[in-house]
């Protein structure tokens, strides 16, 4: 890793579009509480550069980032003198409608996705639906008020905001694990992993929407 680690060079050769375009969305979202302007690229190589001002929370993202082999640029101003609760929330929020609007009409999309990570003694599962309907369950079993800098009891606030802004159900949980840092990082590593799939193209399903309901 360089020595910087708000940025990362790619190393790996960029995937095709489909189309011969990448699914890309640009959000910009301003409150009395949170000032946020995101860039997402679903077909990306892992590049990032995120900036919110809780340093264990950017580590998350970027893990997010370059496992889901999305391309990131966050950056968010908060009112961290009241807690973390609001840039937590609303990144999660910002970043949910950024896959939404970044995947455009979803036809072709795998639409489900779900993943296991090991991490050292950790072990971590994220499901992901991309199904239009909103819900969230996160069990981490971290029992500590911080890891690092991060409130930890925000981790659901992030999933339960970004399952709003994506309109999707996550679920996300720990099986096992001693360090609290691998656990909320393999969660981070499967939930990148698990939505990397959801949003993956189905070649011979291009032109249909994966719903019998014919709305997503």
């Amino acid at each position: 890793m360089a020595a910087s680690r708000k940025t990362a060079v790619a190393t790996e050769a960029r995937p095709r579009a489909i189309g011969g375009k990448s699914r890309t969305a640009t959000i910009k979202r301003d409150t009395t509480e949170t000032q946020i302007a995101l860039k997402l690229n679903i077909d990306g190589t892992g590049v990032y550069k995120v900036t919110t001002g809780i340093r264990f929370f950017d580590h998350m993202l970027e893990l997010f980032t370059r496992h889901g082999g999305f391309d990131l640029t966050l950056t968010c101003t908060g009112d961290l003198d009241v807690d973390q609760h609001h840039t937590v929330e609303d990144v999660g929020i910002a970043l949910g409608e950024a896959v939404n609007k970044a995947l455009g009409d979803k036809k072709g999309i795998l639409r489900a996705g779900y993943f296991v990570m090991a991490m050292d003694e950790t072990l971590a599962v994220a499901a992901v639906d991309l199904s239009g309907r909103v819900a969230y369950v996160v069990d981490d079993k971290v029992k500590v008020r911080l890891v690092g800098d991060f409130q930890s009891e925000l981790l659901a606030d992030f999933f339960d905001g970004f399952a709003r802004g994506a309109k999707a159900n996550v679920h996300v949980k720990t099986m096992y694990g001693r360090s609290n840092h691998h656990k909320i990082e393999a969660i981070f590593k499967a939930f990148a992993r698990a939505l990397r799939g959801a949003c993956s193209r189905d070649e011979r399903m291009a032109e249909i929407l994966p719903s019998t309901k014919g709305l997503l």
